[in-house]
Order: C-alpha cells, then sequence, then structure tokens
C-alpha cells in the first residue's frame, strides 16, 4: 500500500490541506482588520520562503532580498500607473523583471561566500533603495513613491477587493508550497543539500556550486516579485522605505528564527516576526522592545530556530549507509 498521496507522504498532505481549509474559510469568518492581519501574512510567507530558498537551502547569505520584493512592486505599479498594462501582464512580469536582474546582479558576486556575499547584498539594497529615492528616470516617485495607483478590474473580477487580493495572496503560498516540497525531494534539493554544507566537497563530486547557488537566488526574487505584485494589490500604493535594509534583516531574522529549511519554521518565523506586532500594535512603545526580547530568547532557547528543519534527512541516511 502506497504511503504517498500525489506525491505527498500522507502526513504531508494531511497537513497542506488542513492549512489550505483554513486558508480558504478565514476571509467567511474574519472582519475586514482580520482579513488584511491575514493577507499580510500570506504575502510575507511568500517572501519568507523565497529567502529560505537562497539562505536556507542553498546557503548564500544574501541580506538584501528585500530588494528583490521591492522591484516586483514597482515594476507592477509603473506599469499599471505609468504604462496601464493589464494585470495578466503586469503580475508576471513583476516576476520576470527581478528574475533577470537577479542573474545580472548575481554572475559577478556569485562566487562569494558567507559574510562577503552578506555584506555585498546588503550593498545592493542600498543602492536599490537611493535609486528609489533619486528617481533617475522620473518612475519611482522619490521619496513618496506611488500611490493612489487604480487597480483595473479584469474578466469581470474586482482586484481591488480585500477579499479577492488575499485569495490571490493565498495561492501564490500554495504554489510555493508545491515548489519547495518538489525541491525537497528531487535532485536538485539533495545538490542544494550538499553544497550548503561543504560546496568543496560537492564540486569534488561532480556537483556545480555556482549554477545551482544562482538558481536558488533567481528563484528566490522571482517569488519575491510576485509577492511583491500582491503587496502593491493590497496597498495601493508603494514607497522605498517598506523596501530597506532593515526589512531584509527582517526577512533573514525570520528565517533564522523559524528554522532554516523548514517550511513549518519559516511560517511560523512569519507569523512571529510580521503578525504578533500587528496584534500588538496599540502597544507601540513597548511592542518591539518584548518582540527583540523574545527573539533573543528563542535564539538562546532553540540556537537551531523554533522548528529545525530535517531537510537532507535522506542525504545523512545514505551518507550513514556508506561509513
Amino acid at each position: 500500500m502506497s504511503n504517498t498521496i500525489f506525491g505527498f507522504t500522507i502526513k504531508h498532505f494531511l497537513a497542506y490541506i488542513t492549512f489550505i481549509f483554513m486558508g480558504l474559510m478565514f476571509p467567511f469568518i474574519s472582519n475586514s482588520i482580520w482579513l488584511s492581519i491575514g493577507t499580510t501574512f500570506l504575502i510575507f510567507a511568500v517572501v519568507a520562503l523565497s529567502q529560505d530558498i537562497i539562505l536556507g537551502r542553498a546557503g548564500l547569505y544574501a541580506m538584501g532580498h528585500a530588494m528583490f520584493f521591492g522591484m516586483g512592486a514597482y515594476v507592477f505599479a509603473i506599469l499599471i500607473s505609468t504604462y496601464s498594462l493589464p494585470l495578466f501582464i503586469a503580475i508576471p512580469l513583476s516576476g520576470l523583471i527581478p528574475l533577470i536582474m537577479a542573474v545580472i546582479l548575481a554572475l559577478p558576486i556569485i562566487h562569494l561566500r558567507g559574510d562577503y556575499f552578506l555584506v555585498v547584498s546588503l550593498g545592493l539594497n542600498i543602492i536599490f533603495t537611493q535609486i528609489l529615492n533619486n528617481d533617475p528616470f522620473g518612475l519611482t516617485g522619490g521619496p513618496n513613491g506611488l500611490f493612489s495607483l487604480t487597480i483595473n478590474n479584469l474578466w469581470g473580477i474586482d482586484f481591488s477587493s480585500p477579499t479577492t487580493i488575499y485569495f490571490i495572496a493565498l495561492i501564490l503560498l500554495v504554489l510555493v508550497f508545491i515548489i519547495l516540497h518538489n525541491l525537497n525531494y528531487s535532485r536538485i534539493g539533495r545538490a542544494f543539500y550538499f553544497i550548503n554544507h561543504d560546496d568543496l566537497a560537492a564540486k569534488s563530486v561532480g556537483i556545480n556550486p555556482a549554477s545551482l547557488k544562482l538558481l536558488a537566488f533567481t528563484l528566490g526574487a522571482l517569488l519575491a516579485g510576485l509577492a511583491g505584485s500582491i503587496y502593491v494589490l493590497q496597498y495601493g500604493s508603494v514607497s522605498p522605505e517598506a523596501f530597506g535594509i532593515e526589512q531584509s534583516i527582517l526577512l533573514f531574522a525570520v528565517v533564522i528564527v523559524g528554522g532554516q529549511g523548514s517550511i513549518v519554521g519559516v511560517i511560523i518565523g512569519t507569523f512571529v516576526m510580521f503578525v504578533l506586532p500587528e496584534i500588538f500594535r496599540e502597544f507601540t512603545e513597548v511592542r518591539y522592545l518584548v518582540f527583540g526580547l523574545a527573539m533573543i530568547l528563542v535564539m538562546i532557547l532553540r540556537p537551531r530556530g523554533i522548528l529545525p528543519s530535517k531537510f537532507g534527512f535522506y542525504c545523512k541516511k545514505l551518507l550513514n549507509q556508506h561509513e
């Protein structure tokens, strides 16, 4: 008797089905405030999981990931406001253009390791926000950004409706789940595991670390860019401060606190980092103090994250059999 359903283990299949069912029911049992918080959670879950592909799986210390999130948001906003492109063209381009830029930016730096890559990625993020603020091409709106964006209906669907935007974000998150699950049990996923732990050893057995790191970097950029388009749908505006290094550091922390390579761990980390501050927004004076102390406590008690990943466990078993 098979222990899998559509390629998923029974445990994983039931977990995903439960999450999707709860996600589908959420708009019908929540008010407008909670619906907005739920949409924010879904958007940043996608961005955090895209960061996890780069950091948790390929082992690239990229701390400028908000750049691709912002790039997707600005591409989408410019295409629908300046060029009046329809949504079915603007949304895919909001992921495609960050992907192309990721290839261009990564090629000269992909060989860097550890903190060297981290510093360079932060530098790129700073350059990106400076370009947005200075508006050299007259497209980004400068420090004020782009606002009061008009979201047109498409195929009779109101894409400015909070419920519609929520379901779009949910669909994107489910697609990311499918991508990551298949990545875990693929040859590429196993190669990611090996280059993460020792890229020199991986190279000695025929794995090309540079190509795989480039793949992870571009895939993460694609997904973050798509999430950026939904961010604009939700807020109807976009500005540079939302994509600065503070946001990149927060996304980096989500993966570390949640557990690198762990889908559930990153989801929990996203909830802790982005939803809890919204819930306790009225405690403006102390909420980030408590939040920072909680992060320190988690790192002391759970240094591998709230829910450490079992990503690569099959590789470990394979290696143990040959010892």
